[in-house]
């Protein structure tokens, strides 16, 4: 087993990260910010590195000050957890080359994976199901673009291929808006990603947003954790996920898990992922893979009892998964809601000192957070602050844990987006389930 680890992140998933590899018996390096020093995986790490200030560039992104705090520390591997380099081939291959494992996919795979046009390719080619489109990039051929999009067929979107959280997309729905759209998608991709390159896929109208989630070793071992729905979402942004799928039928999981497992087969694939999909009308269509461990992987933890962030630390290892695919089973249900740092009619971050605290509790209830009493939330981070998930017998029985819990959470000092929550937890048409990704800002009017 790994005997160190530098976990290169903050917040809540730093200390899931933590407290996995507590329970593994491995040493833990915690690098932070000079704004994040009292962070409590910080505090409760072996050791603790300060890699630079505030800013994420100069200290969470800055890769020659995460592999010095490695080197330091004589830590052996780095485990980026998600967002800031989690998904960056150029990281993760500078890490295998300064001599320390990776704790995800090999850095070629990120690569390939994190091009939408390539991964789309890829999964082609490997038989997962994908949302018609231009197959590659398109340039500012116009002639070429309007005959793609009548192909393809009016509404389109244009999306950057190195994009992700919800940026570098646009939906186009005649053809007098085509050109003006693409020339402003890359010019907003460019400025974001550093990559102007975009193409065209079909606009689904009304999908859901579904998602599978698979585990591979280094030796030839794929499984799938059946499905999450990831559907209510804002700004394209997650804000409830919750495992399994309200109607998606056993056959239907099977069928698109084991095209999962091929693909990550014939790709090589190592590590935690997630393959993502949009779900219309009984089809799945592939629209990315995030080659890391999910913000709402709790949920797949609750329903099948895998613990997924120590199958990645048992995969960095070179151990074998701990289970075939026939010790996979759904028990139950379980539902996240995001607990973020914001003014609940806006959604403007909301920093600030957290004058009290009260987690949630009871039987099936789970909160992965980071804050307590007198903390204080920075301003310079994503505004999620901790994940509330509820586990029962059925979804009904989860939906009545996750509005008790939602009325015992208690956090003062801040504004944040419970009350949301609390309105969703009751909306009749989440409760129906099978609400597509359009619900939640129809139902706060956005457009």
């Amino acid at each position: 087993m790994l005997e160190k680890i530098v976990i290169a992140n903050r917040g809540e998933i730093a200390l899931r990260i933590l407290r996995a590899c507590r329970e593994m018996g491995i040493k833990t390096v915690a690098i932070h910010s000079e704004a994040d020093r009292d962070l409590k995986h910080v505090r409760l790490a072996d050791e603790s590195v300060c890699i630079g200030p505030a800013a994420s560039a100069a200290s969470y992104l800055n890769i020659p000050a995460v592999l010095s705090a490695a080197e330091i520390t004589d830590a052996v591997a780095i485990h980026p957890g998600y967002g800031f380099l989690s998904e960056n081939a150029d990281f993760a291959d500078r890490v295998e080359k300064s001599g320390f494992i990776f704790i995800g996919p090999r850095a070629e795979t990120i690569e390939i994976m994190g091009d939408k046009v390539s991964a789309i390719k890829a999964m082609k080619e490997s038989g997962v199901p994908c949302v018609p489109g231009s197959d590659g990039i398109i340039d500012d051929d116009m002639v070429r673009n309007k005959r793609l999009a009548n192909e393809i067929g009016y509404p389109v979107i244009i999306k950057a291929t190195a994009g992700g959280g919800g940026r570098g997309m646009r939906v186009v729905r005649s053809e007098a808006e085509l050109e003006s759209s693409i020339a402003l998608t890359q010019t907003e991709a460019k400025n974001a990603f550093g990559n102007g390159d975009v193409y065209l896929e079909k606009f689904l109208e009304r999908p859901r947003h579904i998602e599978i989630q698979i585990i591979a070793d280094t030796h030839g071992n794929v499984i799938h954790l059946c499905e999450r729905d990831c559907s209510t979402q804002r700004r394209n942004q997650k804000v409830i996920e919750e495992a399994p799928a309200p109607g998606i039928t056993p056959e239907l999981r099977e069928k698109i898990g084991a095209q999962c497992v091929a693909a990550c087969k014939r790709i090589s694939y190592r590590g935690a992922g997630t393959f993502e999909f949009l779900f219309q009308d009984d089809e799945f269509f592939f629209i990315e893979m995030n080659t890391r461990v999910q913000v709402e992987h709790p949920v797949t933890e609750m329903i099948t009892g895998v613990d997924i962030v120590k199958e990645q630390l048992r995969i960095a290892a070179g151990e074998k998964l701990t289970y075939t695919q026939d010790d996979v089973s759904i028990w139950g249900h379980s539902i996240e809601c995001r607990i973020n740092a914001e003014d609940p009619e806006n959604f403007m971050p909301s920093p600030g000192t957290i004058t009290l605290y009260h987690p949630a509790g009871g039987p099936g209830i789970r909160m992965d957070t980071h804050i307590y009493e007198g903390y204080k939330v920075p301003p310079y981070y994503d505004s999620m602050i901790g994940k509330l998930i509820a586990h029962g017998e059925n979804r009904d029985a989860a939906l009545a844990r996750m509005r008790n819990a939602l009325s015992e959470l208690v956090i003062e000092g801040i504004k944040t987006n419970i009350p949301l929550h609390i309105d969703m937890l009751t909306d009749q048409g989440f409760c129906e389930g099978g609400i597509n990704i359009h619900y939640l800002e129809k139902k706060l009017g956005i457009d």
